[in-house]
């Protein structure tokens, strides 16, 4: 690994990988840092070694990744794989962790492809053995072929929840419910929205074949479910959920969540870049300008890390932000940039048609995302539960860091990537103000975990 690159790129999945060749290909000196073992991200995991028969049943939008990955090990980048990332500075220093050994790099464009994560959201007995996001039983299946032995039920929220059951359902799996805590009332707020969505009707059609698909396969699908709890002792036995104005049980030793993606928000913060709600996506995320520029000169973004639009979006996104740090190191001019951008800002709007109407018929209410239960733990590291929060604010701590200073509530090992989006919720719910004007927690390295021994290694290197 160098110690100074013109182009840095960090995260592997689509955005990363498209950029990596676009800016390979003009001949800049590029590394891409991934966390992960292979190419691919969350969306394409384990592409380049999945047996044939399971990539067909994980649908032809994985399958895309393969050409993505191959163009990537074709061109001329430093791939640093198993590498993470634990700081990044406005000043463009990076610091990387890498074969158990700590190295700060630098570089004069820094692009931030560090994707999306599954929306936390605590609800009674979320922390029970047993109950796990529906992500997490994504990767299994990608990376190993693991499926549930005993049945799943799965409950949230969102596309993917949808994708999930339905793959699961081509391997034989026994999906016992599927609990959709979507309002009825979302119905109306997306209907307005969905004109332009047509635009984009291969996604609307392949949800349609995926719904019909579960209903011939006898899926019990339960729309408008609210108070969801899981139950047990040492571990998972039953889900309960209130259905239409009725107490329902449901014995199960598997709970799967998913309540949509906010984005990975986390090097961004700790490199001091501006920040904005996004209403729509019910999350933070950087603000930037259409080429991907942030508040900081030379660190850029792109992908689902910038905002929630997909994976097809998200490999166009990469390529544009791309050719303005090509444009930014002097290698294009701005109309050699602005032409070759004209297709890939076209296909990339194009894909996003979609994106205002799922927005809006996933959204998921206030009630659930500010977790009215008092005894629910909201931070699990240090088992702050939602009434300690509540608590807080009503002493006159009506901040996030606030309540984080007085409870230690996201200060455990995660540093708050778990709960800073649910302490936000419940800090505004129960200051009677909107999350937007409310602050996230402050991000600051390092931002993923690092032991002291680690973090003595930079010593070795003077």
């Amino acid at each position: 690994m160098k110690n100074h690159y013109q182009l840095l790129i960090i995260g592997g999945g689509p955005a990363g990988l498209a950029a990596a060749v676009t800016a390979a290909n003009q001949g800049v000196s590029c590394a891409l840092l991934d966390e992960q073992p292979a190419p691919g991200g969350q969306i394409y995991r384990s592409i380049e070694s999945v047996p044939e028969q399971r990539a067909q049943t994980l649908g032809a939008e994985y399958r895309r990744g393969k050409e993505l990955a191959a163009a990537f090990r074709e061109c001329n980048v430093d791939y640093f794989s198993e590498t993470r990332v634990w700081s990044l500075n406005r000043e463009r220093e990076v610091g990387v962790l890498h074969k158990d050994k700590s190295k700060i790099i630098t570089a004069d464009q820094i692009l931030v492809a560090s994707g999306a994560i599954e929306r936390p959201v605590p609800f009674p007995g979320w922390t029970l053995p047993g109950v796990m996001q529906a992500g997490a039983g994504q990767i299994l299946f990608k990376s190993a072929g693991v499926i549930p032995d005993d049945g799943v039920v799965l409950a949230g929220s969102g596309p993917l929840l949808l994708l999930l059951a339905w793959q699961y359902m081509q391997v034989g799996v026994e999906i016992k419910a599927m609990l959709d805590v979507t309002p009825l009332s979302n119905n109306l707020l997306a209907m307005p929205k969905l004109p332009k969505a047509l635009l984009a009707h291969h996604y609307l059609t392949k949800g349609l074949v995926y719904q019909r698909d579960l209903k011939r396969a006898g899926v019990v699908t339960k729309i408008a479910v609210s108070d969801l709890r899981a139950e047990g002792e040492d571990n998972l036995h039953a889900v309960c959920y209130r259905h239409l104005g009725r107490e329902h049980r449901i014995e199960t030793d598997l709970l799967m969540t998913h309540f949509g993606v906010i984005p990975h928000i986390w090097l961004t913060q700790a490199a001091g870049c501006k920040h904005q709600w996004d209403k729509s996506q019910q999350c933070w995320r950087p603000q930037h300008d259409k080429w991907g520029n942030t508040s900081i000169e030379g660190i850029l973004v792109a992908g689902d890390g910038a905002g929630i639009n997909g994976a097809k979006s998200a490999e166009h996104a990469g390529r544009l932000v791309a050719l303005q740090a090509l444009f930014a190191l002097g290698v294009l001019s701005q109309e050699e940039r602005n032409k070759q951008s004209a297709n890939e800002r076209k296909c990339m709007q194009s894909e996003r048609h979609i994106r205002p109407f799922l927005e809006a018929y996933f959204a998921i209410p206030q009630t659930i995302l500010a977790t009215p239960d008092k005894d629910t733990i909201v931070c699990r590291c240090e088992e702050i539960t939602a009434g300690q929060i509540r608590e807080a604010v009503a002493n006159s701590h009506a901040d996030s860091n606030q309540v984080k200073y007085l409870s230690r509530c996201g200060m455990g090992a995660c540093q708050g990537r778990q709960c800073a989006n649910a302490v936000a919720h419940i800090v505004a719910d129960a200051g009677g103000q909107p999350v937007s004007a409310k602050s996230h927690f402050r991000g600051r390295p390092p931002v993923a975990p690092l032991t002291l021994q680690q973090l003595a290694s930079l010593e070795e290197q003077r």
